[in-house]
Formats: structure tokens, C-alpha cells, sequence
């Protein structure tokens, strides 16, 4: 199936399983999906949150020590 920038989610994740499917096998492909889950929240408020007021220079100093 060749996907289009019309292609519906569903085209796509059908899409997306098959291509699993065929280059993992069945087994591999269920191992795939199983390791994802499905997050909550809002990511960019929570790090923003969280590095508020911090400069890249200031979070690679912490990573260091």
C-alpha cells in the first residue's frame, strides 16, 4: 500500500503493522509494539516545568557531576 498525504490513521497504522509484520515477523513485530506504551500528560509543559530557567550550559554541567 502506498500512502498518500491524504491516507487516514487507520491506512496508516495498517501500513505501518504490515511493514512490521514483513520485516520482523509476527513474533518480532508483537515484541515491537509491546515495548511502547502509551504516555500521558503533556511533554513540553512538564520539561519546560522542569528545566525552567536553565541554559543548556547549566544542564551539561549537572550531567557531569
Amino acid at each position: 500500500m502506498r500512502l498518500s498525504l491524504q491516507s487516514t490513521p487507520m491506512e496508516i497504522q495498517d501500513a505501518g503493522w504490515k511493514a512490521l509484520r514483513d520485516h520482523l515477523g509476527l513474533v518480532g513485530a508483537l515484541r515491537f509494539i509491546l515495548q511502547y506504551e502509551k504516555g500521558q500528560g503533556d511533554y513540553t509543559q512538564v520539561r519546560s516545568k522542569l528545566f525552567k530557567g536553565k541554559t543548556v550550559k547549566d544542564l551539561i554541567k549537572e550531567m557531569k557531576e
